[in-house]
């Protein structure tokens, strides 16, 4: 668990491998990439001796492999190299020192507390539309927001804007938001997902935010900038507001996106009373299938990438998608029931 925090560029090597520290009564593991870290306290474990080690990544495999029993760890200050030994296997390997590790930050601060299930069901819908391009630091990022209105996040790569919002029930009554790395708000997600039954505590400060799950603690650097705002992003009014039967537009969207190619748009051709799904690509071939959806007015044809559209597909929950268009040229909405997730889209124009 904390190696998942380990760097994995190689630019200083001992930052690739995770800390150990015995201390009384207490053992702990902890990584970093000197942008997020993670401690992970280890249970049932009993101090012979305090010390502290850096341990190979690779310790875990060899752990894991071990017939089931205790393992015992032994580190001889100054040496470089640590003993693993369990269930008649034992191995030496080599290691760093503690010093060469670099200080970890401490979290610190009250946070608020958030049920766990709550802070993944808002995470994991909208973490996948951050960017990956580095040249734009605050589109990789996730908005976190706690006020009143409870914990609402909000993504964008600039191509979609997926927003979430999911009430609390002690809200503070003031606004505290910062903008997290996608990596970090991910792994708090996975960690939360792993721990349902417990709360979430979030601690927002200006340079570095906490997050504690379970005696797990992440902590990571804040991204300084401005994120857009979402709420002047999304339009008011559509002059169409379609519905969908969820599940089929699902599966309809994944039949035809095995054909779309990155720069192969899905095309939704909105008729009287039906939807025809298509996409077309010279490598590959073309394909278009039809549903019934309660659609009348004039012809209406808009294209999407199709990875996209079917992502935010998936994150709306409930049997219906509502689909809320203006122009071809103008993003579409998706919802569902509610408000509570928006997942916003740009089109792709589309030849001819």
């Amino acid at each position: 668990m904390a190696s998942r925090a380990a760097s994995s560029k190689g630019t200083i090597p001992v930052l690739a491998n995770v800390l150990l520290r015995a201390e009384e009564g207490v053992v702990e593991l902890a990584a970093t990439d000197m942008e997020m870290s993670l401690r992970v306290p280890l249970e049932d474990a009993g101090v012979e001796e305090h010390g502290s080690v850096v341990l190979p990544r690779l310790a875990a495999d060899l752990v894991r492999s071990m017939s089931p029993g205790p393992v015992s760890v032994v580190h001889n200050q100054n040496e470089g190299q640590v003993q693993i030994s369990g269930g008649g296997s034992s191995f030496s390997l080599n290691c760093h020192q503690a010093g060469e590790y670099p200080e970890l930050p401490v979290g610190t601060g009250v946070g608020l507390a958030i049920p766990a299930d709550r802070f993944v069901t808002c995470a994991e819908r909208v973490v996948r539309a951050a960017s990956r391009d580095e040249t734009r630091p605050v589109l990789t990022g996730v908005l976190v927001r706690v006020g009143p209105d409870g914990l609402t996040m909000a993504a964008t790569d600039s191509y979609r804007l997926a927003v979430r919002t999911v009430a609390l029930e002690s809200p503070p009554t003031d606004v505290r938001e910062a903008i997290l790395p996608a990596r970090a708000v991910a792994e708090a997600t996975r960690l939360a997902g792993q721990a349902k039954d417990t709360v979430v505590e979030l601690v927002l400060g200006e340079q570095q935010a906490t997050i504690r799950i379970a005696g797990v603690s992440l902590t990571t650097r804040v991204i300084d900038g401005q994120f857009p705002d979402y709420r002047q992003l999304i339009p008011a009014e559509f002059d169409h507001d379609v519905r969908l039967e969820r599940s089929e537009f699902l599966a309809v969207l994944t039949r035809i996106a095995v054909l779309a190619q990155r720069t192969s748009p899905v095309r939704l051709r909105f008729e009287q009373g039906q939807l025809i799904v298509a996409t077309a690509s010279e490598q590959v071939g073309e394909g278009r299938e039809s549903m019934p959806v309660p659609y009348s007015g004039e012809l209406l044809e808009i294209g999407f990438n199709a990875d996209f559209l079917r992502e935010g597909v998936e994150g709306i929950e409930g049997d219906e998608v509502r689909l809320g268009l203006i122009s071809p040229l103008r993003p579409g909405l998706l919802r569902g029931e509610s408000d509570d997730h928006r997942y916003l889209l740009m089109p792709i124009r589309l030849p001819g």
